[in-house]
């Protein structure tokens, strides 16, 4: 869910230029304000940086300093441009136009094409992969499908870096990519899907670029013509801008440095596309004169998220550390992140399940939930637990919201409705907006509760429900409202493609997630060899996952929950650990990299007799921590258990009904109630710890000197999985 949808839905457009500039912070009415010049805006993850170069663009244009037409603001996803789109028509600046770099030089070509080549332009492939398999096959080379994926990605991380296939080898191999193949032989299919293209009479993606771009270079008249239209840029996202899209961007500018640019190098996560932070970090060597606005007020997460956040970068290295901002957060106190471990990824993705169904039935909504991971292929285990725990959910990567089938549906019957609802039966008898809406949606598939299960059925469902949620809100904004009038508002979203927040939990990958936020976030599968993922290799690979999990971090409003499990199946081998960023910042872990800054709140803690192999003597007075989760512990009852009663238990089941036999012999031979032996909780951590010596067994609470003398070789027995006699564990 977006900051957008997160506040005010129908917010009234200001009624004077000065009014576009309320509520904004300092820094960001700075940024609002440096209207001449090169901007550079330095905006750390949920500082706002959305809304002060909106309010920039509209305080511009309501003060009659930018004419609309003329301004041209470039982002990196159709979803970033339409929240931007919906954000300038709520401040009344409409006219803007708000694009991809795709989508505004594909605008661009087709009108020019003609003009510059003559013709029309040639067909553009949806899907590239296809034209790959068919240069393997001209070249006799096999490739199997994730070779052919893999294949395709370098060719398109060869064009946005402007290499021609005979270079490919040297740029690789001074790149530091690891080639799928044997970089000769890509070289050979790269030239060969040229071929193969040119023969074809067709382009892809990266052609939209490379084309205006040579359009722009040869055709001066062409560029001026370009120019005269826009003349103020505003590039979002500025850290992920490939060389192919800083070549484009120089071209539009001319030499003119009427130019903001916004970005932070902290989430540069897409360099193996060949997005580069150097143009953002490079920013005032180019532009000496430049303004550099910083934006470091958090205005998304708690303290303890922002704290953890911080101390993920703090343990950083390389250019983009360096340059690392330091956030602070303007929202009230929040509960410590939560860490949890668990035995296998089934139980994980289970564990995550309860813990989110036992969320929304406290009153969270689904929609502020979502589950991050660091591959697609997770997304499978996440789904089936949530569909068995009965939680609603929608994956992230589908097709836009209005593109969708049975919202284009939905659309054309509420139209129908808003003009002859006076003919519809459905409609009798229903007098307000969103009884209206859910009346005419029925007929369209939409039913009170939601269907069993996950699937198409499920996806359509939510759809539907997002409409329906959308009517409540609008009415709730506009008293009076019409069917008509929000029909009109859907017709404006849809061109500014704004969509609702549809009701389920999020599964999404930490790359998709980018950009987007919510209440309750939980990372999964945070060990090594996913986090960092296996093939990162390099110090900067390896520095690019621990900014994926930054970016993971700073998803979160509030809660947040960090997992991983120890072993991949039930019954495997427990060989995995914690992710390696995590050192120094879970509970009972220590530092292995250098950091700069200390301790505090937020989850960092030294770990306790983790250093040297040292025991720490019962007598030192330390904090009660839960030992999944790092909680403060106070209730006698879980620090016996040295963690939270919710959080998940590791318990041998066996061992624990062995030992409550064992006790239920003990008490009626002295005579003494069974709690006088060993309390339940103190059974259940024995069951949990396993010792394998009277040294672990002492550091078990509720377990003390006398009770170790006296019953301690019994007990290690049973743990052992040894038979204890009768006459055993006697006074």
């Amino acid at each position: 869910m977006t900051a957008a949808t997160h506040s005010t839905l129908f917010p009234q457009v200001p009624d004077t230029a000065d009014a576009v500039l309320d509520g904004l912070d300092p820094e960001q009415r700075e940024v609002a304000t440096a209207l001449h010049g090169p901007v550079c805006v330095l905006a750390g993850a949920g500082t706002g940086k959305t809304r002060a170069i909106t309010h920039r663009i509209a305080y511009g244009v309501r003060a009659g300093i930018l004419q609309p037409s003329t301004v041209l603001a470039v982002t990196f996803t159709n979803r970033a441009a339409g929240e931007m789109r919906g954000r300038l028509r709520q401040l009344g600046a409409g006219g803007v136009q708000a694009r991809t770099f795709h989508s505004a030089a594909l605008r661009q070509l087709q009108y020019f094409w003609p003009k510059a080549v003559g013709g029309s332009l040639p067909r553009l492939v949806d899907r590239k992969i296809q034209l790959v398999a068919d240069a393997a096959a001209a070249c006799r080379i096999r490739l199997d499908r994730g070779e052919l994926r893999d294949v395709t990605a370098e060719i398109e991380w060869s064009k946005v870096t402007q290499t021609i296939p005979a270079d490919y080898a040297a740029a690789a191999a001074k790149a530091g990519r690891e080639a799928p193949r044997n970089p000769a032989e890509i070289a050979q299919l790269y030239g060969t899907y040229e071929d193969l293209k040119r023969d074809r009479g067709v382009i892809d993606f990266e052609d939209v670029l490379l084309l205006t771009v040579a359009v722009l270079q040869d055709r001066h008249d062409i560029a001026e013509q370009v120019r005269a239209q826009y003349q103020h840029f505003v590039v979002d996202e500025y850290q992920d801008v490939s060389p192919l899209q800083q070549r484009l961007l120089d071209l539009w500018l001319g030499e003119r440095d009427s130019l903001c640019v916004v970005g932070d190098a902290s989430q540069t996560i897409y360099s193996f596309t060949g997005a580069t932070p150097d143009h953002l970090l490079d920013f005032r060597t180019r532009h000496p004169g430049a303004t550099v606005v910083k934006l470091v007020r958090d205005y998304r997460s708690s303290p303890q998220v922002v704290h953890l956040a911080n101390g993920l970068l703090a343990q950083a290295r390389g250019r983009a550390a360096e340059h690392r901002l330091e956030l602070i957060s303007q929202r009230s106190p929040g509960p410590e992140p939560v860490y949890a471990e668990y035995p296998d990824e089934p139980a994980e993705a289970e564990g995550a399940a309860r813990r989110i169904r036992d969320l929304i039935a406290s009153g969270v909504p689904a929609g502020e939930i979502a589950i991050l991971f660091r591959t697609n292929s997770q997304s499978e285990l996440y789904e089936q637990a949530l569909a068995d725990a009965g939680v609603p959910y929608q994956l992230r990567g589908a097709e836009r919201f209005f593109d969708r089938p049975e919202v284009r549906r939905a659309g054309t019957a509420l139209r129908a409705a808003a003009r002859f609802g006076g003919n519809d039966s459905l409609l009798d008898d229903v007098i307000d907006l969103p009884s209206q809406v859910r009346a005419v949606l029925s007929g369209e598939g939409w039913t009170n509760q939601p269907p069993a299960g996950s699937g198409a059925v499920r996806e359509r469902w939510e759809s539907l429900a997002a409409l329906v949620h959308l009517a409540h809100d609008f009415a709730a904004a506009k008293e009076g409202a019409t069917l008509g009038d929000l029909v009109a508002e859907l017709d404006e979203r849809a061109s500014a493609q704004h969509a609702p927040t549809v009701q389920g939990v999020t599964l999404a990958s930490l790359h998709s997630a980018k950009g987007l936020e919510w209440d309750v976030v939980f990372l999964v599968a945070v060990a090594e060899g996913m986090m960092p993922i296996t093939y990162a290799k390099t110090d900067e690979q390896i520095e690019e996952e621990r900014r994926l999990l930054y970016v993971g971090v700073t998803r979160a409003r509030e809660h947040l929950c960090v997992s991983w499990a120890l072993s991949r199946s039930p019954g495997g081998r427990p060989n995995r650990r914690p992710s390696r960023f995590l050192d120094g910042l879970r509970p009972g872990s220590v530092t292995t990299a250098g950091r700069s800054g200390g301790g505090g709140p937020g989850g960092i803690e030294r770990g306790i007799g983790s250093s040297g192999g040292t025991v720490v003597r019962r007598s030192v007075r330390t904090p009660a921590r839960c030992r999944v989760c790092g909680r403060t512990l106070t209730d006698a009852g879980e620090m016996k258990l040295m963690r939270c009663e919710d959080c998940p238990s590791d318990m041998d089941e066996g061992l624990y009904e062995r030992l409550r036999e064992w006790r239920a012999v003990q008490a009626q031979r002295s005579g003494q109630p069974a709690f006088c032996v060993f309390t339940d909780k103190t059974l259940m951590a024995i069951a949990e710890t396993v010792p394998d010596d009277a040294g672990e067994l002492a550091r078990i609470p509720g377990v003390g000197v006398r009770k170790l003398n006296r019953f301690g070789t019994d007990v290690l027995a049973i743990c052992a999985g040894q038979d204890v006699g009768e006459g055993d564990g006697g006074d």
